[in-house]
């Protein structure tokens, strides 16, 4: 045994655990990103969704195109395990604490429609993400919001939703005969 900085004691591994441990982590992987068939969204040189327009960080809009395709399916349980545990999710005046896998489930069921990601920027911690809404199989129904856009403000933190806020989208301003 060894002590570490704390004094508390720690186990060396040996050569078989190690490669357990090794194994295990390299099963578990495919379980953390996208759905695994191959319909999979295609992906540029970078491994971002290809033709997403913007200057996001190609690893947030990874996430976030792997978690609305799965909300898009209906696949709750699979975009509920993108969000962090925990996180936050702010809906219009609506603040909701994301502190269980079961609590994110509930929060992607609320939400009426699906969408596809069709642009991504950042600025500061946030990665602003626009999409075009669809419906979706499951609960809910997109209705009148089926073709128009959205968009929602995300903080990623190692491949998870930390933050998820709707942003209003700002229409033009009226057109007016005066000079500026």
């Amino acid at each position: 045994m060894r002590f570490g900085p704390t004094g508390a004691r720690r186990r060396r591994l040996g050569w078989p655990a190690l490669a357990t441990l090794v194994a295990a982590a390299l099963l578990a992987l495919p379980g953390c990103g996208g759905d695994g068939d191959d319909g999979e969204a295609e992906t540029g040189i970078d491994g971002s969704p290809a033709e997403i327009p913007g200057d996001a960080d190609p690893a947030d809009v990874r996430v976030i195109d792997a978690w609305v395709s799965a909300l898009a399916s209906g696949d709750v349980d699979a975009a509920a395990r993108y969000f962090a545990i925990p996180s936050i999710a702010e809906n219009g005046p609506i603040l909701v604490r994301i502190e269980s896998l079961e609590a994110a489930r509930r929060f992607n069921r609320s939400l009426p429609c699906g969408a596809e990601l069709v642009g991504a920027e950042t600025a500061g911690d946030f990665t602003t993400a626009t999409f075009r809404l669809t419906e979706r199989p499951g609960a809910g129904t997109c209705g009148s919001g089926t073709g128009e856009t959205a968009a929602t403000a995300f903080v990623i933190e190692r491949g998870k939703i930390v933050e998820w806020r709707r942003v209003d989208l700002l229409e033009e301003p009226p057109e007016t005969d005066e000079a500026v």
